[in-house]
């Protein structure tokens, strides 16, 4: 029992300083990279770039502001100049919940795209999924809600900002205070991993989501994890996915599947929450959400699992990690 004990303490924190080594590691650089960005003024050369494409999705240009510092930051800080924002416009419910959707598809991109690297997608397929798809997804949102004429009232904002203390100190207390609330979800969240392990309670979870997973491209592999990005965000299903693509446990198309689906549809709970709170409909930033993730993502899938190795090394994949396990067959064709 002791030895047991023993051993299921070591491999625990074995994993703990993997998974927190590897996502701080890249956190912290970025962290401090984008302040420096945005004290040089980045988001406003970013904002006035997507003014005007703003447009194309039903919202006035001033969203583009809201948008860029979002993509920089996180949604929090977007949440913040939306309020700022929305004093001067009349937007309808609509119109919220198309910037939601905007909101939750591409939010911090410079930590999420760097994780998303490390576990092998390339940059250039999160960017054009994350901000691609959720111009996509608002575009379709617009043309349904002013065709049916459906959520056209005037949003109410029922939230507060706290408005936080100015200051690079202030900020630095605000990151630490972030960086140390991610440790301990970490240690929380691999411990119930692995218990759930342990019981078999993760083979259940498997065995129900098998279908949908499988239409996905996503093997039985990555299940489990890919919940926990769905759920929890993915920082964290994106960091186990790292250490599980180091170790060669998970096929890299596993991986690449699972992170595209993580690109548009992770953090579920607490993410929708937060931009309900702006008036967001449900329609749109949950079920039109996961509609949209299903059908691209199994449609993506299955364009790319034809392509050869060579166009996957090329386009889709980073050349620090094999697209292919060891003595994996090639696939056969190019896109």
């Amino acid at each position: 029992m002791y030895t047991s004990l023993r051993r299921f303490g070591s491999e625990l924190g074995n994993d703990i300083w993997q998974v927190s080594t590897t996502l701080f590691k890249l956190m912290v650089p970025t962290i401090i990279v984008v302040k420096i960005l945005e004290e040089l003024g980045a988001v406003d050369y970013l904002a006035t770039f997507l003014g005007p494409i703003m447009a194309w999705v039903g919202l006035p240009e001033s969203m583009g502001l809201v948008w860029a510092t979002t993509i920089l930051t996180n949604i929090y800080a977007g949440m913040l100049v939306f309020f700022y924002v929305q004093q001067t416009e009349v937007l309808s419910v609509a119109q919220v919940t198309v910037l939601s959707v905007l909101l939750l598809l591409a939010h911090g991109l410079p930590v999420e795209a760097r994780i998303a690297q490390q576990a092998g997608v390339r940059l250039r397929v999160t960017l054009l999924l994350r901000l691609g798809g959720g111009l996509l997804l608002g575009w379709i949102l617009h043309q349904l809600y002013t065709q049916m004429n459906w959520l056209q009232e005037t949003n109410q904002l029922v939230w507060q900002p706290q408005i936080p203390e100015a200051g690079l100190w202030a900020w630095v207390v605000n990151q630490a205070k972030s960086l140390l609330m991610i440790q301990v979800i970490i240690i929380v969240l691999l411990t119930c991993l692995k218990i759930l392990k342990l019981l078999g309670i993760e083979r259940l979870i498997g065995f129900l989501l098998r279908p949908i997973l499988r239409f996905l491209g996503i093997g039985k592999e990555a299940t489990t994890i890919t919940i926990v990005g769905v759920t929890l965000g993915l920082s964290f299903g994106g960091g186990l996915l790292i250490k599980e693509a180091r170790a060669g446990h998970v096929p890299q198309q596993d991986i690449f599947a699972s992170m595209c689906l993580l690109a548009l549809s992770h953090s579920m709970i607490e993410d929708t929450l937060l931009v309900m709170v702006l008036g967001a409909d449900l329609s749109g930033v949950l079920w039109a959400r996961l509609i949209f993730t299903v059908v691209l993502i199994g449609t993506f899938t299955r364009i790319t699992v034809r392509c050869s190795e060579t166009f996957w090394k090329r386009h889709l994949v980073n050349r620090n990690i094999e697209p292919l396990l060891p003595n994996e067959p090639s696939k056969a064709g190019s896109c």
